[in-house]
């Protein structure tokens, strides 16, 4: 608040959004974020647009001086218009990155096409001690009971459980390998299809990482 859209004395309308962030909402963020990191390649990126906006000005300065307390995590900081054309030109260079609710919905978007489908990416919301664990995607009604849907992000989802809210980095690691062996073997679902691979439905790719899984057992 304040938001939305209203008539001005001369007839023309004016709309307005407010973004605002406390300085303890932006340390709780930045936290569960160097704590992530610390699982992974212990390197975060923070995009913010702290030339223009002066709400991402202090999430900078919360950022750096949160960053006091993981000096084991490198901490590199972006504007969103560049770290949008680095996800296209290089993604490998990121590992974590930490940036408010409108940039990332924008960014997360763009990083699921670099997988060429939001059906293969897994998600977590995670706040405090519960975790929330969930593909990127929505439920796709139009598709339901086609066997059309892609399972693989909501198995991954499976394992970031186990990494992130049950510190079993093991199980993870072994659903990771499970769908990546059934990837290299030439299994794709229709929204992942190319050339000279075959082709199987949501209960059959969902059957194939389970084997692969038994395999391993």
């Amino acid at each position: 608040e304040p938001r939305g859209i209203e008539t001005m004395p001369d007839g023309k309308r004016r709309v307005v959004n407010t973004l605002v962030y406390t300085e303890m909402e932006i340390e709780r963020i930045a936290r569960v974020a160097f704590e992530v990191a610390r699982k992974r390649n212990k390197n975060v990126v923070s995009v913010d647009k702290a030339n223009v906006l002066e709400c991402t000005e202090l999430w900078r300065q919360i950022v750096i001086r949160v960053h006091k307390d993981y000096s084991d995590v490198t901490l590199q900081h972006m504007y969103v218009d560049n770290c949008a054309m680095q996800l296209v030109r290089y993604p490998k260079q990121f590992d974590v990155i930490v940036t408010t609710n409108m940039f990332g919905d924008i960014l997360s978007d763009e990083a699921s096409m670099l997988t060429g489908s939001i059906g293969m990416l897994p998600s977590a919301s995670i706040g405090g001690k519960n975790g929330m664990y969930e593909p990127i995607h929505g439920s796709a009604p139009d598709i339901a009971g086609k066997s059309l849907a892609n399972p693989l992000a909501t198995i991954l989802s499976v394992g970031m459980m186990f990494k992130y809210s049950f510190n079993n980095e093991h199980v993870n690691d072994r659903i990771e390998k499970a769908v990546e062996s059934v990837l290299n073997k030439g299994n794709r679902t229709r929204d992942i299809m190319s050339k000279g691979m075959n082709e199987v439905g949501t209960e059959a790719m969902g059957d194939l990482v389970a084997n692969e899984l038994e395999k391993m057992a």
